[in-house]
């Protein structure tokens, strides 16, 4: 089989298990695009103002995934590195997050573990840093699918949890992300 071929049905069975069940529209599951302009393998790009994260394959291949983006005001921009991955990871609110909306994340201030139904976390987190220093954004998983596509987190870029599952299998930590 070819890689496309390969990279194509990959894909969609990727798609297929979040479309109906979990309200992610057609126009924001994961999909096999061509590029205008030729870009190097394993770098993310994300298009905050059309939703859209690209996994670049090399050439003019990536794989394109519909995201959730931070509210105005609150969207991470710039570049930044993966350096740490997880599995179910943990959350807990920044204290900018509770001293800006008190009534919505001062109950979670001690955190919720991994898994847990309330975690905005989700199935997989990818932690980014600039140098060494963590920017306190992710690109992560949601309990509320029907918010991708939209400007909705409290500033990460959110995937529905097959999406990042996938995302997260594919990428290596050092991997480059572009927000724009």
């Amino acid at each position: 089989m070819k890689r496309r071929d390969f990279l194509v049905s990959a894909i969609a069975a990727v798609a297929a298990s979040s479309a109906s069940a979990n309200a992610v529209p057609i126009t924001y599951q994961p999909q096999l695009v061509d590029l205008t302009t030729s870009q190097r393998a394993g770098v993310i790009h994300v298009n905050t103002d059309q939703r859209f994260l690209y996994l670049t394959l090399g050439g003019t291949q990536a794989i394109r995934y519909g995201v959730a983006v931070g509210a105005a005001g609150r969207a991470f921009k710039g570049q930044a590195t993966i350096r740490r991955k997880v599995e179910w990871p943990s959350w807990t609110p920044t204290t900018n997050m509770i001293r800006q909306e008190p009534n919505v994340y001062g109950p979670y201030r001690a955190g919720l573990p991994g898994g847990h139904p309330e975690n905005p976390m989700g199935a997989r987190g990818l932690y980014l840093y600039r140098g060494n220093r963590d920017t306190m954004f992710r690109i992560h998983g949601t309990h509320q699918p029907w918010t991708i596509g939209q400007s909705f987190s409290s500033g990460c870029i959110r995937l529905h949890n097959d999406h990042i599952a996938d995302l997260y299998a594919r990428v290596p930590i050092g991997t480059r992300v572009i927000v724009t």
